[in-house]
């Protein structure tokens, strides 16, 4: 198997190191680690910016320098893993601002009058991890997994970033054994670069 280059993004926006995904982040990071994959994280909570508000900011202004370096940290990446907490059945709001400051054109893709844009993150793959307090296969057949399908058509695939698999971990409240049962998991993905 070929080394990979691993980005995780790390899309809790709290910043206490006692939150699941972090644990989920760590695990990965670990197993990608101790199989000779190159690891670098964006860890949400600890950036700074502010939310795009106009499409003139969006479409021409510079991001600011955290969104900056994590464009970096992305454009590095071979894989994307991709976690996150179902708040309100989507992406917290946070991590989706992160993704509008980060994806924005001329790094992510470049429109082109009257054509497809150029997708720039084109030959990459990811892996989203959603944790939630319901049962997941509900979340995945009651709602549709809406908040990843958009998360993966509407954002990655437009971006050029795909095959991306999923990963649904629902009742995480539940107890500590099915806790570790994911940590093993997510371990043992990271190892695979999957």
């Amino acid at each position: 198997m070929t080394n990979k280059r691993i980005t995780i993004i790390d899309g809790h926006p709290d910043p206490d190191r006692g939150r699941f995904i972090h644990a989920l982040s760590d695990s990965y990071g670990a197993g990608a680690e101790a199989a000779g994959h190159e690891v670098r994280r964006i860890d949400i909570a600890n950036l700074h910016f502010g939310l795009i508000s106009t499409r003139s900011d969006w479409e021409t202004g510079s991001p600011p320098k955290d969104i900056a370096d994590a464009q970096d940290v992305i454009a590095w990446a071979d894989h994307m893993v991709i976690l996150y907490p179902l708040w309100l059945g989507d992406v917290p709001a946070l991590l989706k601002g992160f993704f509008e400051q980060a994806l924005r054109p001329g790094f992510a893709f470049q429109p082109h009058k009257g054509s497809l844009p150029e997708k720039r993150l084109a030959g990459r793959t990811a892996h989203i991890v959603v944790t939630m307090g319901m049962p997941a296969i509900f979340y995945r057949f009651f709602f549709g997994a809406h908040s990843v399908r958009s998360l993966e058509r509407n954002i990655l695939n437009f971006v050029g970033i795909k095959p991306v698999s999923r990963s649904l971990i629902g009742n995480i409240e539940t107890n500590a054994a099915h806790r570790d049962k994911w940590l093993r998991t997510m371990n043992e993905r990271g190892a695979a670069a999957h």
